[in-house]
């Protein structure tokens, strides 16, 4: 008994306790759901890249037979897969951060009609990229709307969608209309950037340029590194609108994730495929990594001492 006459009680858990064992419980579908969906076929992918199997055998060890198949001669098509990639990647991303940051500092100023602009802006990324692929179609088809006004100022438009030559300037163009979303992301920082700074730089005589450059750009630098990632790694696995407007049977749009869904799904060369896999993942990985490390020299975050 204690002095009071009460009989002594467990000792209750500390509101620390209770915060981490809560903040877990509510991480648990996330952290399970991170681990089957990502993790555990991440390892598979690696372990079956060292392998030969066709879905319907036991997977055979080969080694790195796959690798050697994929970078040799044996697999050319994954070097054209490649730089096919790289070209799309190349362009795509730098045009989508350039014209959303000039959308966005032109849906910044007070224009007529501006709410119904951001929401036009925004519209295109909300549309499923299948009807996307459909509505381009149409549009870009050789007879199409875009050749027809090409036909008013004296030029002959190409087979956008056909031609090997001009197919991956079809789908830049497909992915080039789909910029809402870095719209928006621009224009929430724009709007964040305390207007004190521009006006101070006024008072010292800085024109629009110098302002742009000296507080725009750098207070802008953490949502242009975010949406430089996100780019390269959405343009890097581009599929869907490849798969729907070629079928994989046009060599000018042959892109890393169509040629890997080619050799697993039509071939039934897993370990093959899954090679690609981690290849793909091994680049996407690097190309990050340098960026980021390139960031340090340019990127400033609110606060942030140099």
């Amino acid at each position: 008994m204690t002095r009071s006459g009460r009989a002594p009680t467990r000792r209750t858990m500390s509101n620390r306790t209770r915060e981490t064992v809560a903040f877990y419980l509510f991480m648990l579908p996330w952290i399970v759901g991170i681990l089957a969906l990502y993790a555990v076929p991440l390892v598979a992918s690696v372990v079956l890249s060292f392998t030969d199997w066709d879905l319907f055998q036991p997977p055979q060890w080969v080694g790195l037979r796959n690798y050697s198949s994929l970078l040799t001669g044996e697999g050319s098509n994954f070097w054209l897969a490649l730089r096919n990639t790289a070209y799309y990647a190349a362009i795509l991303v730098p045009v989508n951060l350039a014209l959303s940051i000039g959308f966005a500092l032109l849906l910044n100023k007070p224009i007529v009609l501006r709410r119904w602009f951001r929401t036009a802006f925004y519209l295109p990324s909300t549309i499923p990229i299948v009807a996307v692929v459909m509505l381009w179609s149409w549009l870009l088809a050789p007879s199409g709307i875009v050749n027809s006004l090409l036909g008013t100022v004296g030029v002959d438009g190409p087979a956008w969608l056909v031609d090997p030559a001009r197919v991956k300037d079809g789908l830049i163009i497909m992915g080039v209309w789909q910029l809402g979303g870095g719209v928006v992301l621009f224009l929430a920082a724009l709007q964040a950037i305390p207007r004190y700074l521009y006006e101070a730089t006024m008072l010292d005589g800085a024109g629009p340029w110098r302002q742009f450059r000296s507080i725009t750009v750098p207070m802008l630098s953490p949502i242009i590194l975010f949406n430089l990632i996100n780019g390269i790694i959405g343009a890097l696995q581009v599929f869907t609108q490849v798969y729907v407007v070629t079928q994989g049977h046009n060599a000018g749009a042959l892109m890393l994730v169509p040629f890997l869904y080619e050799n697993a799904f039509e071939f039934n060369k897993m370990g093959y495929a899954s090679a690609i896999a981690v290849l793909l993942f091994v680049m996407i990985m690097l190309l990050t990594l340098v960026v980021l490390r390139w960031s340090r020299r340019w990127v400033h975050y609110e606060g942030e001492v140099s």
